[in-house]
């Protein structure tokens, strides 16, 4: 079971750094450079962009965590990793809570930006920025934290099963 729960919590970091790496890139260099850009470009610039990245690249390190977060919570409340269990209750909590904002707020904010047909001119392009780009930014940054802190959570659990391992080695 060891070996088990290693593969759940190493799984569930890499995907927790995955997708605080790219919520993180969104807000510190995509979102400001876009911020740059006429509407025109942002809109349709955004457009692609959610239209691009529902595809496994993307979708298999943003699911995935969660049914092995739960996974790794079970096993660590049976004792498997001494240590662990808030640690990993706490990374999930964290996980789940950054679905839920992507879920309830980013998604149906690009759904909304999405139906922006082609030929809409330079003021329903305005409007459309306007309703989608300072709440879409905001609720980033919201899931960025925490997916980051989600991440910080899972390398000390990594931490404390390996230091439970060396234990039980010794």
């Amino acid at each position: 079971m060891r070996a088990l729960q290693t593969a759940t919590l190493l799984a569930s970091t890499v995907g927790a750094a995955l997708m605080a790496g790219l919520f993180c890139a969104f807000a510190y260099a995509v979102m400001p450079g876009l911020s740059r850009t006429d509407d025109r470009a942002f809109v349709r610039t955004m457009q692609q962009i959610n239209r691009a990245i529902i595809n496994g690249w993307f979708l298999l390190p943003f699911l995935l965590p969660l049914p092995l977060l739960v996974l790794a919570t079970v096993l660590a409340a049976k004792g498997h990793s001494p240590g662990t269990l808030p640690w990993i209750t706490a990374a999930l909590a964290l996980y789940l809570a950054a679905f839920v904002v992507t879920g309830t707020q980013n998604v149906p904010l690009n759904d909304a930006l999405d139906k922006i047909p082609a030929d809409t001119g330079p003021d329903g392009l305005r409007a459309a920025r306007a309703a989608f780009e300072a709440g879409w930014v905001r609720w980033n940054t919201v899931r960025a934290v925490l997916h980051t802190a989600s991440l910080g959570a899972l390398l000390w659990a990594v931490h404390l099963h390996g230091a439970a391992a060396r234990e039980l080695g010794a």
